[in-house]
């Protein structure tokens, strides 16, 4: 039988200790991973890499997380891209259900909460 294929999952957040916690733990997990650090990258990123899913931090400098999904979501090749917001902020839950996210995951993380809603979008 043929092995699934991974699921590619994009990260952007502007921490890079958060970057490398995250890859790590999704690929344990069984996804594959990349990550951007710089937000105004990731436009860019998501037509050449084509992810399955992200997972974008809402505070960011310079391009903040729903900024970006407000372009995501105006564009018609991502438009259903799934992606899960999270955040350290109260109202995190709010700014990003406005902005048109699937999921919101508060910092610091639940990594079961996390990968429950990364596997609930996916399938």
């Amino acid at each position: 039988m043929m092995a699934e294929e991974s699921k590619k999952i994009m990260v952007c957040d502007d921490n890079q200790g958060i970057l490398d916690i995250l890859e790590m733990l999704l690929e344990s997990e069984g996804f594959d991973v990349i990550t951007e650090i710089n937000s105004t990258n990731l436009i860019k990123e998501l037509k050449t890499q084509t992810p399955d899913l992200l997972l974008l931090d809402l505070w960011m400098p310079v391009l903040s997380g729903d900024q970006i999904l407000k372009i995501i979501r105006t564009t018609s090749e991502y438009e259903k891209l799934p992606v899960i917001v999270f955040s350290a902020s109260v109202d995190g839950n709010t700014i990003a259900e406005n902005a048109g996210a699937n999921a919101f995951v508060p910092k610091p993380f639940d990594m079961d909460d996390l990968v429950g809603k990364i596997r609930g979008l996916l399938n």
